[in-house]
């Protein structure tokens, strides 16, 4: 399993979890602090000083009060997201469909030959696509909220 962090300009970070890790309130904190806020400064130089808008949904690891507490700390402007919608990110429009058409008809033999083929996949992807996903995905995003926060097809 990953992780994957990115914005309008492409990835940010694509963190690997390790095999047999648990995904808690603590684990997630850890990655945001650790993983991703120096891959913001390192890719995105500025950006932590003019302002994040960020965006996960709303399972209980990025609910729980350790993960709003060190968002909050950050001073991230945090999206919300429909209460009763399903997966409803960005990586859902253009993004892994994109991927699966380079991946399609492949076989693999190990995890790793799926990593690397994903990694091509993923820098295969141009900037338009990733604008184009969150332009998607915010108009969806929209639709739910001007219909009491429920999903639409």
């Amino acid at each position: 399993m990953h992780m994957i962090f990115c914005d309008t300009n492409g990835v940010i970070l694509r963190w690997r979890i390790p095999i047999g890790t648990t995904i808690n309130a603590q684990y997630y904190k850890k990655v945001l602090q650790d993983k991703l806020r120096p891959a913001i400064r390192k890719k995105r130089p500025g950006l932590l000083e003019s302002g994040i808008l960020f965006h996960h949904n709303n399972a209980p690891v990025h609910t729980a009060r350790a993960v709003t507490d060190v968002l909050a700390g950050y001073k991230w402007e945090l999206l919300e997201h429909p209460r009763y919608s399903p997966d409803l990110a960005p990586y859902d429009f253009q993004l892994f469909p994109k991927m699966k058409e380079h991946l399609h008809g492949q076989r693999f033999e190990t995890e790793e030959d799926i990593i690397q083929a994903t990694k091509v996949a993923i820098k295969n992807l141009d900037k338009c696509s990733y604008v184009t996903a969150f332009k998607d995905w915010s108009q969806q995003i929209e639709k739910c909220v001007n219909n009491d926060e429920c999903y639409i097809e």
